[in-house]
């Protein structure tokens, strides 16, 4: 194995195991800055010692017993403990003695344990927009310049935040806990943006080699079903449930073989998880019935259900998709949500009308480094046979895309427009 492929294997089972290691030592410590302290650490031991000793049997558990061993170390190394760091201290020594079977820790189920650590990180004393940043540092991993993406944001902006609500977290000594009544209604809807943009990493990854990152949508759909249990009546609950499940029935058409992106005009619809759908259906109806039809997730859900029971791509109502989607841009004002807009027109009024839109969205300033953008202007203008354009947008697109599949498909799309080839 080669430093380079090391390197990759460290970052893969760093990008599976980092939550596990951050809910297990949470929950020891009460105390989630320096427990995302400390999983950074075993992170920088592992890219230190395994490409020496070669990858661990079980790398999963090395890293707990890594970061377990820094956990005691800073405990002993405090002069002023308080009784609470006495104990964790001497349960740790116990436990460390007895020889832990690490992997059967990481086996547990950790719906629960995850959604302990976004309602702590959704604290009311942080401010909403470095809720969900702080949580998609220390929960997905995600870099700041990967958080400031995703928000449209600059960087350095998305930085500042995490750094003020880590700072708050340690001197505020909140509690590391699942609230009930009020408490919770106070912080579920940070939470559900949480586990939203959570769901997003996994079903399209920001950066690396690969599109998904399944392991991120199974933890988003297991807290989302946890969630619509501990608040029933909550009608976003069940319309963001009812959105994650609807898109992840379509996990196993979205990649070929090899990995790499199939586009979903192009997927085989058999390939579509039917009880997956029928569960999504389900949560859309129980929002609906609660009231929630025009809530942010469950109008998504509306749309992507328009997807979900066309057996045929020529079946899709895209008018309605449309309509669905100047529902929800009335609702939020969002470039994005306007380019998707502008998608479903295309497909329902022409390529045309279409690029009116995008080429009106090109001045929006949080638009100038999303690649998406030029994808969809790329698309439009190859199927209009303005082939060049098309070309250069998508070769454009592809200089700012950060996942590697992404970049390989919007270049072999504009290899596509540049040699004529039909939409």
């Amino acid at each position: 194995m080669t430093a380079a492929d090391i390197h990759r294997t460290v970052v893969a089972v760093w990008r599976i195991e980092q939550p596990r290691l951050l809910t297990s030592l949470s929950r020891m410590l009460r105390d989630v800055p320096l427990a995302e302290d400390l999983t950074q650490e075993a992170l920088l031991a592992a890219i230190e010692h395994w490409p020496v000793t070669g990858v661990p049997e079980k790398p999963g558990a090395w890293l707990m017993a890594i970061a377990k061993r820094r956990a005691l170390d800073q405990l002993r190394r405090r002069q002023m403990l308080t009784r609470k760091h006495e104990i964790v201290a001497r349960d740790m020594e116990q436990e460390q003695q007895a020889m832990p079977d690490f992997d059967s820790a990481l086996d547990d189920d950790i719906g629960d344990e995850l959604l302990r650590l976004i309602f702590t990180a959704c604290h009311p004393r942080l401010s909403r927009e470095a809720r969900a940043a702080l949580a998609l540092r220390m929960i997905c991993g995600l870099t700041t310049d990967e958080i400031a993406r995703a928000f449209l944001l600059p960087e350095a902006t998305i930085a500042q935040r995490i750094v003020r609500a880590k700072r708050t977290l340690s001197e505020s000594g909140l509690a590391y806990e699942t609230p009930r009544g009020e408490e919770l209604s106070e912080r579920l809807a940070s939470v559900l943006e949480v586990v939203y943009l959570i769901f997003n990493e996994g079903y399209t990854a920001a950066r690396g080699d690969e599109w998904l990152r399944p392991q991120l949508c199974n933890d988003a759909l297991r807290m989302g079903r946890v969630l619509t249990s501990i608040a029933p009546q909550e009608s976003e609950a069940h319309g963001l449930l009812a959105l994650m499940e609807l898109n992840a029935s379509r996990i196993a058409a979205r990649t070929d073989k090899a990995g790499d992106p199939i586009l979903l005009m192009d997927q085989n619809r058999g390939l579509w998880d039917q009880l997956q759908i029928r569960r999504g259906m389900s949560a859309l109806a129980r929002a609906h019935e609660l009231g929630g039809a025009g809530g942010f997730y469950a109008l998504q859900a509306a749309i992507i259900a328009c997807h979900a029971q066309a057996s045929a791509p020529d079946e899709t109502p895209w008018p309605r998709i449309a309509e669905l989607y100047a529902e929800l841009a009335g609702l939020v004002r969002s470039p994005i949500i306007e380019l998707n807009r502008a998608v479903a027109v295309g497909m329902a009024e022409g390529p045309a009308a279409a690029l009116t839109i995008v080429d009106r969205l090109a001045h929006e300033p949080a638009l100038r480094t999303y690649h998406l953008l030029g994808s969809v202007r790329g698309d439009l203008l190859h199927k209009l046979g303005r082939f060049e354009e098309a070309r250069a947008a998508f070769e454009a697109a592809a200089s700012l895309a950060g996942n590697k599949r992404e970049q390989e498909l919007l270049k072999r799309r504009a290899a596509e427009a540049g040699s004529g080839a039909p939409a």
